[in-house]
């Protein structure tokens, strides 16, 4: 018997739950600009600027990244198309500031997307990609 009258394998079966909701809880949110450069560059992550075209315009798109705008009507259905062709890959998000994409990510995440993260400062806040000095590519 475990310690609380409990049959043993009731209690092991338990126990063995327990860090791997542990690890759930603990899956990252963010990624940093220079992480989401570095692993795009490396073919393991998906990196996809949710801005609108006037924004890709204005400051170019981050160099490796979809433009993928998160106010069409057929954004979800062309992100779920996006993770069957590459399922082996984690999506990044990336927008002006990180909070859009962040909020995009909750949202995703609770509609059952999994291994999507916000580029933490997006294009142009603090530690985003412009200020890390990353690479950019015209938009047409």
């Amino acid at each position: 018997m475990s310690p609380r009258g409990l049959p043993r394998r009731s209690f092991l079966a338990g126990s063995l739950l327990l860090p791997a909701s542990l690890v759930r809880a603990q899956v990252p949110q963010y990624l940093t600009a220079r992480d989401a450069y570095e692993s795009a560059r490396a073919g393991t992550l998906l990196l996809i600027d949710i801005r609108p075209p006037a924004e890709w315009r204005d400051t170019g798109l981050a160099q490796g990244a979809l433009a993928l705008d998160a106010e069409t009507p057929a954004f979800e259905v062309r992100l779920a198309g996006l993770r069957l062709d590459h399922p082996a890959k984690r999506i990044a998000l990336i927008d002006r500031s990180g909070a859009l994409a962040a909020s995009v990510r909750t949202k995703l995440a609770g509609r059952g997307f999994r291994d999507v993260l916000a580029v933490r400062g997006g294009m142009l806040g603090p530690g985003g990609w412009l200020a890390e000095k990353l690479p950019v590519v015209a938009y047409p």
